[in-house]
Parts: structure tokens; sequence; C-alpha cells
């Protein structure tokens, strides 16, 4: 992995695509829709198709060559 960033929650959790944009890797939520529906994001090791899949802390996020940590 070329990148690990950790994410600090705020709230129960947070939706996928948005996680994307908040960190950077997309510019916008629909930009991490895309990304999602194409199949290059995993989440905790499997492959996520979901955009609006509920992300919280304790999960790893995979996308582009970077890891998110949600803390």
């Amino acid at each position: 992995m070329a990148d690990t960033v950790d994410f600090a929650l705020e709230g129960e959790y947070v939706e996928l695509n948005q996680l994307l944009k908040l960190v950077g890797l997309c510019d916008s939520g629909g930009a991490g829709k895309a990304l999602v529906a194409e199949g290059q994001v995993q989440v905790d090791g499997a492959v996520e198709l979901r955009k609006t899949c509920k992300i919280r802390a304790g999960q790893q996020v995979v996308c582009q060559g970077a890891r998110i940590r949600v803390v």
C-alpha cells in the first residue's frame, strides 16, 4: 500500500462514497459512487458495490492504492 490515511469518524457512520470524497480520493460524492460501481473499492478486504454502504469505526477501506482506517 502506498498511503495509509486515518479518518476520524464524527458520528456513528459515514457513507462510503462520502468517505472517498472526504479523504480526497475523488472530487465529489458522485465520483465516489462511480469508483464503487466500477468495483475499485474494498471494505475489510472484500469488493464493495453498495455506494452508500455505512462505514463504521474499525473498518478499513482500500481504493486506488490508498488504505483508509476509520477510527
